[in-house]
């Protein structure tokens, strides 16, 4: 990282060189979301002395990892390194769901809706679902209309299938990951955390508790609250923003049709509407991805914006007519954090030798959780 205040994309991060710390080195990770709950848990199982701290902690409701779930999918455009990821990642939530005896992932597929011929977002795709033996299906609309009758389909011109992807329980993966940290030998404190730095590194993290934490290494995984702990650096790069989702009643003669169906994304150029149906049985849920007013993650209260539902409710009464008069059983704020370019952040503090930075999110971040905490502990080796 430069005093300029340009990060680099993440993938390169990866191909400089290894920070090198001895094994059983002291590192205090801050954050306990889905990146850093994962890189403590890979750092832990490389051998070093982790600890964990988090304000509220894991998965808690002003987190961008809380709420009920996140979409897993691999649908990245042109960019291998993201489909790689997700494919990386993908097998360690299958395997550490075994590991644990609880279902995380739901492989229920992902429905790319596509208003025209031609969609480079998932188009440019393909070779890489071919490359990684994880192809997609493509829809007629007279195969859609066949399959998923629930689904207007008089504005699209065909869909694409991932048989792969699906959803992940949020809330709770952040939960059974802490808690296998814990169980694995890593400490958890619930504090607010503060850097001291001086003479080129961290010297210490203060606790609200009053108690200061001295470690070799510190990495800030601190999401939405990047900006605020570190201002200077942070403050025009991690920009925090409000995310609406509902979750609507589906009609009661015709809810498991909707329940049944597989999570979905509306390339409509706009306003990205995205759906997550059965949803833990929470209702059929609809979350905006098009980027919300700026949002303070501590003090904003997680109440929705009546126009951004109104239109939702419009376009949700489109897309899916039997859900027209659907009632409103709840909503979420899930913020935002992202980065000026839509990419992942991973590097070290400009001022500071000793500590490193990871986050950007950026909205899509939550499925990447083990394949990053993995790259990341590998790279403190």
């Amino acid at each position: 990282m430069s005093t300029t205040n340009t990060f680099a994309p993440i993938s390169s991060s990866f191909n400089e060189n290894r920070i090198g710390l001895p094994r059983k080195s002291k590192i205090t990770v801050v954050g306990a979301g889905a990146f850093g709950g994962w890189t403590s848990l890979y750092l832990l199982r490389n051998g070093f002395d982790v600890t964990l701290v988090d304000a509220w902690g894991p998965g808690n409701s002003r987190s961008s990892s809380g709420d009920e779930t996140r979409v897993i999918r691999s649908t990245y455009g042109a960019n291998e390194f993201y489909f790689k990821s997700n494919v990386r990642a993908l097998q360690l939530w299958k395997e550490n769901e075994q590991l644990w005896g609880k279902q995380l992932f739901f492989n229920t597929g992902v429905l790319w809706f596509c208003y025209q011929k031609d969609n480079p977002w998932v188009d440019d795709s393909i070779p890489f679902s071919k490359k990684y033996k994880m192809e997609y299906e493509y829809l007629s609309c007279d195969d859609m209309a066949r399959r998923y009758p629930a689904v207007n389909l008089e504005d699209l011109h065909h869909a694409w299938l991932d048989p792969h992807g699906g959803y992940l329980k949020a809330r709770e993966s952040c939960q059974a990951v802490n808690q296998a940290f814990i169980h694995e030998g890593g400490k958890f404190i619930q504090a607010y955390a503060k850097p001291v730095v001086a003479g080129g590194k961290v010297e210490s993290v203060v606790l609200s508790s009053g108690e200061k934490i001295f470690s070799d290494a510190y990495l800030f995984a601190c999401g939405a609250w990047l900006g605020q702990l570190f201002p200077e650096i942070l403050g025009n790069k991690i920009i925090c923003t409000k995310q609406e989702v509902y979750y609507f009643g589906a009609p009661v003669e015709k809810a498991k049709n909707f329940d049944d169906l597989p999570a979905w994304i509306d390339l409509d150029g706009s306003d990205y509407y995205y759906g997550i149906p059965g949803n833990a049985h929470r209702g059929f849920k609809i979350g905006v991805d098009k980027r919300g007013e700026i949002f303070d993650p501590t003090y904003g209260e997680r109440v929705y914006n009546p126009e951004t539902l109104s239109k939702a409710r419009k376009f949700i009464s489109h897309r899916f007519p039997g859900l027209k008069d659907a009632p409103l059983l709840e909503s979420r704020v899930c913020p935002y954090e992202n980065s000026t370019d839509g990419n992942f952040i991973f590097e070290k503090h400009p001022h500071a030798q000793n500590a490193w930075i990871l986050g950007g999110g950026s909205g899509h971040g939550f499925k990447h959780g083990p394949a990053l905490g993995e790259l990341v502990a590998q790279v403190f080796i």
